[in-house]
């Protein structure tokens, strides 16, 4: 279950649109807490708060910080806004939206009218690591793409959590981003990935529409319990409405676990099995050895039968990351730990952008 504590706030570190990061005495000792203003309030310095502590007590990296459930000085406070569709249903922290979707919404006659995505692209992911490599190779080889983000909520909730979204956004890298289910704070709000998709292409209106889960994906080291395993249903959604679903695969050679060697068991296992329909994968060129051990993980579930495998050149990722000031890590890991990975997204983003 959850564990919560009540602290006082010693400082405000950081505010940024709907979120604040502060640091927040409990019992003499003080940790780094995370405020959503738009869900318990603004906060101050001297204001008590209880805070849920679970995260930081189960020692987990990326949500290793303690978020305020409730702040006294804010004991109050008004319904806001337009919409009616509620996200985190029946949790003491629901909160309402107003979905594009949705019949008071300016957008619900596109959906209606909807007929089909037109083989608009869209680069589908898990990790949310993947984004700013693959946003930064596109705008490299492709300076006047207009590229849009759908978040889901196979990891981090709220898209504010998202330094890499904040930072992507002030650049003027991405232009505009879709939360979908559970998932909230984006620019449009959705209800399902189906029509976060018809919201991309026919109200966002770009070039390209990369999607993956927020920060914070959940594995168990089983075949099927990881919450990236949602890329095999975001690409039979993508082809349902007609649409083309470019393939990221998570590739590695620098995982000390086996089971991530060459192609991800995780991608194999969204492949083989989970995914019903097809779209391009795309392979980055890699040494003679590491390229054999892949085909050979391609050959043995016959994955080249169902999907289409492109092969390209994505070296040129770390002059793109560099140019745009990006230093993304994946598992902790730069380039120089584990270049295959940002091959594949330097591949990826090279792709497209010739295919655009």
């Amino acid at each position: 279950m959850l564990s919560y504590r009540k602290g006082k706030v010693v400082e405000i570190e950081d505010q940024q649109k709907d979120i604040t990061f502060i640091k927040v005495s409990i019992n003499g000792e003080v940790s780094r807490a995370i405020n959503y203003d738009g869900m318990v309030g603004n906060v101050k310095v001297g204001d008590t708060v209880i805070v849920n502590t679970t995260a930081v007590e189960l020692s987990l990296g990326t949500g290793g910080f303690h978020f305020v459930i409730f702040n006294y000085c804010n004991e109050s406070k008004e319904l806001e806004g337009e919409g009616h569709i509620m996200k985190l249903r029946y949790t003491p922290l629901q909160l309402k939206c107003l979905a594009a979707e949705e019949e008071n919404s300016q957008y619900h006659e596109i959906f209606t009218n909807f007929e089909s995505l037109d083989g608009h692209y869209f680069i589908v992911g898990t990790l949310h690591s993947m984004l700013a490599p693959i946003v930064s190779m596109l705008k490299w080889k492709k300076r006047d793409i207009k590229i849009n983000y759908i978040m889901t909520d196979g990891g981090s909730l709220p898209i504010s959590f998202s330094n890499t979204v904040r930072l992507l956004k002030e650049k003027g890298l991405i232009y505009k981003t879709i939360t979908i289910g559970h998932a909230f704070g984006g620019d449009l709000e959705c209800v399902n990935i189906y029509t976060g998709l018809i919201a991309a292409k026919e109200i966002l209106k770009g070039d390209v529409t990369i999607i993956t889960m927020g920060p914070g994906i959940v594995g168990t080291g089983t075949k099927y319990g990881f919450s990236g395993v949602e890329q095999g249903q975001i690409i039979d959604a993508i082809n349902t409405l007609g649409g083309n679903p470019v393939i990221v695969p998570r590739i590695s050679f620098r995982d000390p676990r086996g089971r991530h060697r060459g192609i991800s068991h995780q991608t194999r296992t969204v492949l083989s099995e989970i995914a019903k329909t097809t779209g391009q994968v795309i392979i980055p060129e890699l040494e003679k050895e590491k390229l054999d051990i892949i085909n050979e993980q391609v050959k043995s579930l016959q994955l080249d039968k169902k999907f289409d495998f492109v092969y390209e050149q994505g070296d040129e990722i770390i002059d793109a990351m560099n140019y745009y000031g990006l230093a993304t890590t994946t598992m902790g890991r730069g380039y120089q730990q584990d270049k295959e990975f940002f091959l594949t997204l330097g591949a990826v983003g090279s792709y497209l952008a010739k295919k655009l």
